[in-house]
């Protein structure tokens, strides 16, 4: 990309920030959540035809947004799966929780629009992850009992917080602490050991614009359990290829869940990376 479309795209993942950044908790930011909801929908609808499922979740009914690209009345490969959630806690704003994997789902959205990837790319935004996968696990269910496969799941989990600063970055277990770097600088493939060979690949191509480092996790993330906090642990579950791309949420982030998680905290420069980094890795599954 040239400086000037850098600079576009950076104004655009901002913009995104501004209209998604605020109180969005399902239950108690419900006019912010339905705000968010409908904004993500406009976005998702310039490139295509929304498809929304209902899920029920408290006696209430709730929505994921489905867009499908690539895909043909023949016979086609199965979807590269590309999700994230747009709910919040309760009392925060949710600006790397996650406002930032959104933006990037929308620019994802308008790119693979114009730029067909090898495989069809299906973009889900969805509900409820912070009550325990309330959208994404009615979604894998309903994938497997249809029979259908997914080539790869991502999850979109927090994407846009950054520092240099030494012993930034922790981990769930010591020995990480050898292996991976005590700055919190890079973004992180975390994936099933069936998506190994896929996280290699796209860590190659990541590297290009964003320091990447990945990690496979056996038995479905059970003997790591903050290895499965987002909307691809229940594509584990069920057996489907998938991985979690993040910038390790709350093991970087002194403002998760919290308050101060707004927009100042987010570094554009890097999430502009992130994103760069994603298309080529997409592109070459």
């Amino acid at each position: 990309m040239s400086k000037a479309q850098d600079a576009n795209l950076q104004e655009r993942l901002s913009q995104h920030l501004k209209q998604i950044v605020r109180e969005r908790d399902p239950f108690l930011g419900q006019a912010g959540h339905y705000f968010v909801r409908e904004y993500i929908r406009q976005e998702l609808t310039k490139f295509g035809e929304v498809e929304t499922q209902i899920v029920k979740w408290q006696g209430k009914q709730h929505q994921n947004l489905i867009l499908n690209l690539g895909q043909t009345k023949g016979k086609t490969p199965p979807p590269i799966l590309i999700g994230a959630h747009y709910d919040t806690v309760p009392g925060s704003p949710g600006a790397d929780d996650n406002a930032t994997g959104i933006a990037v789902l929308l620019e994802l959205a308008r790119h693979f629009s114009q730029k067909a990837a090898k495989h069809p790319i299906r973009l889900v935004a969805f509900d409820l992850e912070e009550y325990g996968w309330g959208g994404s696990l009615p979604y894998a269910r309903l994938l497997k009992e249809r029979g259908e496969k997914v080539r790869l799941m991502l999850s979109l989990e927090s994407l846009g917080y950054c520092s240099n600063a030494l012993n930034s970055q922790r981990y769930p277990a010591k020995f990480l602490e050898y292996i991976y770097p005590a700055q919190g600088n890079y973004i992180a493939l975390i994936g099933n050991l069936g998506a190994t060979a896929d996280m290699v690949r796209m860590r190659r191509k990541m590297k290009a614009k964003v320091d990447c480092e990945w990690l496979p996790v056996p038995l479905r993330g059970k003997i790591l359990p903050d290895t499965r906090r987002s909307d691809h642990a229940p594509f584990w579950d069920y057996g489907y290829r998938a991985m979690m791309v993040t910038d390790t949420a709350n093991a970087r982030n002194p403002n998760y869940h919290t308050a101060k998680d707004t927009i100042a905290t987010i570094n554009l420069e890097f999430l502009v990376c992130v994103y760069q980094g994603l298309t080529l890795a997409i592109k070459q599954l």
